[in-house]
């Protein structure tokens, strides 16, 4: 999905005004909706929000109010200047909230349009409610579909269950059918974890020739064992290990990582071999979220992305009850920034607490990654997964550092081939 965890380069600011004809911006920031908050059908292992619950004190049975929503959707379009607005509606699972809901956010969506302006909204989903009455509401108000699948069968039954522990495939892909049958356009979410990390052309093919995905988006999936009570960044110095040491890899003992993580170097030999069968067969006809923003990096273009991005910081959440947090992975007491019932939206967005929130992302690489010949394709990743130790000691290393370096070791002579092509093909003149 375009930007379901992590948040599109469109989202980022730039320093010229909207002007009402064209793609000048002044104002820019993204926000995560979470109308039901944790609150989910599925129950599946991995997932870093269902305890959200717990921590943030949440009641299971309510969701986001028609105040609450109205209030965002009127500061969300106030607070932009662009001529594009998107709306993200995730969860927990968005779909809980019923169709009802979302004809309120399309109501308030065209009560507060600034003229000339156009609104957007994408929708990730695990698919199980969708049937062909959702399919008819989303075609018509043209919403982008992010579907939350991990492979085939076996390999997505593997921590994507219901609440009695059942297995979700042939529900999801019912809902995947509704979507077709309606001409519905969807994207595939996958969650890279330690188990479908080592079936990657498994995972790929699938979701390009069964499921029929033409944009896939990876995410890797890191959660530190204390991840339901302890904020990023605020682990305990002396508990993070050396990368590579056994401790920082999943499977130990005392590993600082669950055992469904992803293991460092199965991530990189899953970069690696989708990107070959991407290279090889899918160029220009697949989008893939890490590779489409790997080249365009390559031609000396800004992060597509805003995991692979120098800053982040404009990517915020919204809770149901109104709470804004500075990012979807940052929904903890320590990063909630405020709440839009008596602080503006826009003014959160660019306050200096969210700012330094997001130049820290540069200012807090270790000096092995200034000194890496990829940082400038990598940046450090995702903050919330520098969980280890530089081989020097030095804090502040990303945990998927040795995939990620075995990934772009491979990968930039080829990155470098198409970009000098895309080049041609744009200039007409060899670069």
């Amino acid at each position: 999905m375009k930007n379901s965890t992590t948040i599109p380069v469109t989202a980022l600011p730039s320093a010229e005004k909207y002007t009402g004809k064209g793609p000048a911006y002044q104002r820019r920031f993204h926000v995560m909706a979470k109308p039901t908050g944790s609150t989910c059908n599925l129950d599946c292992t991995y997932c870093f929000y269902l305890s959200k619950e717990d921590l943030l004190h949440q009641d299971r049975q309510t969701g986001m109010s028609d105040e609450v929503l109205e209030n965002f959707v009127r500061q969300y379009i106030d607070g932009q200047d662009g001529e594009q607005v998107v709306f993200s509606w995730q969860g927990g699972e968005p779909t809980l909230m019923g169709i009802e809901f979302f004809q309120k956010v399309v109501k308030f969506q065209k009560q507060y349009q600034k003229p000339g302006q156009r609104i957007e909204n994408d929708l990730q989903t695990n698919g199980i409610l969708l049937n062909d009455k959702w399919a008819e509401f989303l075609k018509e108000n043209q919403f982008l579909v992010g579907i939350s699948i991990d492979g085939p069968r076996e390999l997505h039954d593997r921590y994507r269950v219901t609440r009695s522990g059942k297995p979700t495939f042939d529900k999801v892909m019912e809902g995947v059918d509704a979507l077709k049958r309606h001409g519905v356009p969807f994207n595939a979410l996958v969650t890279v974890n330690r188990t479908n990390a080592r079936f990657p052309l498994e995972v790929y093919r699938f979701m390009t020739q069964e499921l029929g995905a033409t944009y896939v988006q990876f995410n890797p999936c890191v959660e530190p064992v204390d991840f339901t009570s302890t904020a990023p960044q605020f682990w305990h110095d002396d508990t993070i290990p050396v990368t590579g040491s056994r401790r920082a890899r999943p499977g130990d003992l005392d590993s600082i990582v669950t055992d469904w993580s992803v293991d460092p170097e199965d991530w990189g030999n899953f970069l690696i071999s989708v990107f070959e069968e991407w290279v090889n067969n899918d160029l220009g006809r697949v989008q893939v979220n890490l590779f489409e923003t790997a080249v365009a990096q390559t031609m000396g273009m800004p992060g597509q992305i805003c995991t692979s991005s120098e800053f982040c910081g404009k990517g915020l959440a919204i809770e149901k009850n109104g709470e804004i947090y500075s990012c979807d992975h940052y929904v903890y007491p320590e990063y909630q920034i405020g709440d839009i019932a008596d602080s503006k939206l826009s003014h959160l967005a660019f306050s200096e607490r969210q700012q330094a929130f997001g130049m820290g992302k540069r200012d807090t690489l270790p000096t092995y990654c200034k000194q890496c010949p990829y940082l400038k394709l990598c940046w450090g990743e995702c903050p919330k997964n520098r969980l280890v130790r530089t081989p020097d000691g030095e804090l502040g290393l990303n945990y998927l550092c040795p995939g990620i370096k075995a990934f772009f070791n491979y990968a930039e002579p080829i990155l470098v081939g198409i970009s000098t092509l895309l080049k041609r093909d744009f200039t007409g003149v060899k670069k």
